[in-house]
């Protein structure tokens, strides 16, 4: 028996051993299989948030998280990869919003729409992935609205109850609303569900008069005044007489007024008084219209002004309302409009408060004296007749000018507008900036200069005028910019007062002889003198703006390349050795004939020069006809393509001199 269980356990380790060594051969088989393989590895995605783990604990963190944050479903919203190192969501805007939160559930399609969600963004008011304040506001409820509104207006001494205990949703619905100013209700029913009007302490107030609109005398969120009053308060309101402008509160039409218009308000106001016995009078005080600028029961404003500052005044001007690049301060100051002009009546055109100078005096009186100590001062200035250049409220302009400053000025320099506009026009002039070099009120300079002479121009060219250089132009030297150039437009290019051979030749009269000679230098008879001399100051003699031979090779290019490679004739360092600058009386800008040039160097009277030209007289041989007078690859300046006998100096072996040294063929 234990033979048999011996035997058998013996065998059962054989097979385990055996089916052990057939695994691992299969293993090794499968492995040496590179699609088999291939097939098992897979990529194991990880989670956004296992590598943002700042995120991760951020949002962990989260009182109000995003569904989708709080169930790690990132690329709901954002692509995987993304744009880095920015992230990329799927759409942008307030539409990748609404993929969820339906429109019309926000309220999209009621009349009211709150600002920032028709024009901005939902991520203004709310955090994309969570927060600690309910519907996951960046702020608290009390806070979050002072992101956009002004503070100040909610925080007088007296602030409403309700919005000191539930904030600005008490009141007002965040999205959208059918009513004004996004409120949850209609404004009566709103106020008189904390407020009933059968209340004895409200009929009591309100002189049992029904009251409509409450916001007409009351600040709905702080005021300074006891009740939440506004700032101004007409005396029969405050004091709850309303019956001595309106109907009895029991008369079919209790809010029915006991006179019409101005009539109503001279029983209190004298109309005399108000204006001062002015010439003039505003147009509403002369109609009698008072409620066209004032509300009869309370205002924010100051004297029951409907609007404050220049609002008021911009409900008919309309042009008051838009936005000026460059404002005039008190238009936009707390006194706006008033600061300059009387609101009932005055003696003044457009009804100022003083004379128009006198006017301006007031705030600008160093402007005015400075100017009017100048010498030479601008006419409408002297006048004081400052609205003909400036304007008085705001303007796009800088200094607050009417116009374009050259627009400006050429509707009185009507002649200049087009004596400027040439082919070639000053800077100053193209950008309409006359200021650049005249002053505008006064200046001690003729024409309202801004400074004498040259130092006017070396404000916009002071590097011409650093310049180093030992010669200068005289007109240069002197001063005299003008005497050159015009300061406005030319034809010319260089603001020229004329074409350039014209100009120098007005001076430089002898140079002008040599346009009648033989040969004319190109430039000179193309009237470009500035292509070889500088017309400011230079640093060589003659005013050149550089040395021979490099300015000369500057146009003959040909000759640049072989001065570089081939044996230089000395006179070539100098061109002027043998060339006139302007004309010659011979071809090629020379006064002599080539062998008296050559014959100021070369002895022509030794046996050694006869000898090497067959004894021929000196002034009978062309010279530039064997020799290139500038450069040749040969020591002896030989042209480069050369006759063999004369390669061989054989000369002889076609010429013959005769007895009176004449060479024949």
């Amino acid at each position: 028996m234990t033979r048999r269980r011996a035997t058998a356990e013996t065998s059962g380790s054989g097979r385990r051993r055996r089916g052990a060594v057939r695994s691992v051969a299969l293993a090794l088989a499968l492995a040496a299989l590179p699609s088999v393989a291939a097939a098992d590895k897979k990529f194991k995605q990880k989670e956004c948030l296992d590598c943002h783990t700042k995120q991760a604990d951020q949002y962990a963190g989260y009182k109000y998280a995003h569904p989708a944050v709080r169930e790690r479903r990132c690329e709901e919203c954002h692509l995987r990869h993304g744009l880095v190192p920015k992230l990329l969501l799927k759409e942008s805007g307030n539409g990748f919003c609404y993929r969820c939160h339906k429109r019309e559930t926000i309220g999209m399609d009621k009349a009211n729409v709150h600002s920032v969600l028709r024009k901005g963004s939902c991520t203004v008011c709310h955090d994309a992935h969570g927060s600690n304040v309910p519907h996951m506001l960046k702020g608290d409820a009390q806070n979050a609205c002072f992101a956009c509104h002004r503070k100040e207006p909610f925080q007088k001494k007296v602030v409403h109850a309700v919005l000191a205990r539930d904030g600005c949703r008490a009141c007002h619905l965040a999205h959208a609303s059918a009513e004004k100013k996004l409120l949850s209700a209609p404004e009566a029913k709103l106020c008189g569900s904390c407020h009933p009007a059968t209340s004895p302490g409200f009929q009591k107030a309100h002189a049992s008069y029904p009251v409509a609109t409450c916001t007409g005398c009351h600040d709905p969120h702080s005021a300074a005044r006891p009740k939440l009053l506004k700032e101004s308060v007409h005396p029969p309101v405050a004091g709850s007489e309303c019956d001595s402008c309106h109907a009895a509160p029991t008369s079919p039409k209790p809010f029915a007024v006991s006179e019409e218009g101005g009539k109503l308000c001279a029983n209190c106001h004298d109309p005399a008084g108000l204006d001062g016995g002015a010439k003039l009078q505003h147009a509403p005080v002369k109609r009698l219209e008072c409620l066209a600028c004032h509300d009869p029961h309370a205002s924010d404003s100051p004297k029951l002004a409907r609007a404050a500052g220049t609002a008021l005044c911009a409900r008919c001007h309309a042009r008051l309302a838009r936005k000026f690049v460059v404002p005039h301060a008190p238009v936009s100051g707390a006194q706006g409009c008033r600061t300059c002009h009387a609101p009932h009546g005055a003696n003044e055109k457009d009804l100022l408060a003083k004379k128009p100078a006198a006017l301006c005096a007031s705030c600008h009186a160093k402007t005015i004296q400075a100017g009017g100590a100048r010498k030479v001062s601008h006419p409408p200035f002297v006048d004081g007749d400052c609205t003909t250049c400036h304007d008085p409220h705001g303007s796009d302009q800088k200094g607050m000018i009417v116009a374009r400053q050259d627009k400006l000025c050429y509707e009185c320099h009507s002649d200049a507008e087009q004596a400027f506009m040439k082919a070639h026009v000053h800077r100053p002039i193209l950008e309409g900036n006359c200021s650049a070099c005249h002053a505008s009120h006064g200046g001690d300079q003729p024409k309202l200069l801004r400074e004498k002479g040259w130092r006017l121009c070396q404000g916009c060219h002071e590097p011409l005028f650093k310049e180093a250089g030992a010669t200068s132009h005289k007109p240069f030297n002197d001063g005299a910019c003008l005497d050159c150039h015009d300061p406005h437009g030319s034809n010319s290019p260089g603001l020229l007062v004329s074409d350039q051979k014209t100009l120098c030749l007005r001076c430089h009269a002898k140079t002008k002889e040599a346009l009648q000679a033989a040969s004319v230098h190109a430039p000179f008879a193309a009237g470009e003198c500035t292509r070889c001399h500088n017309p400011h100051k230079a640093g060589m003699k003659g005013l050149l703006v550089g040395k021979p031979p490099d300015l000369c090779t500057s146009c003959h290019t040909a000759l640049q390349q072989r001065l570089a490679s081939e044996k230089r004739h000395a006179p070539v360092e100098d061109c002027l050795s043998c060339h006139q600058p302007h004309g010659g009386k011979k071809p090629r800008l020379l006064d002599q004939g080539v062998a008296e040039v050559c014959d100021q160097c070369h002895s022509t009277t030794d046996a050694a020069f006869a000898s090497a030209h067959l004894g021929i007289e000196a002034r009978k041989i062309a010279c530039a006809s064997c020799h290139d007078p500038h450069t040749s690859k040969d020591p002896k300046l030989f042209k480069s393509t050369v006759h063999m006998p004369f390669v061989a100096r054989q000369c002889d072996s076609c010429h013959v001199a005769t007895v009176k040294d004449e060479v024949k063929r």
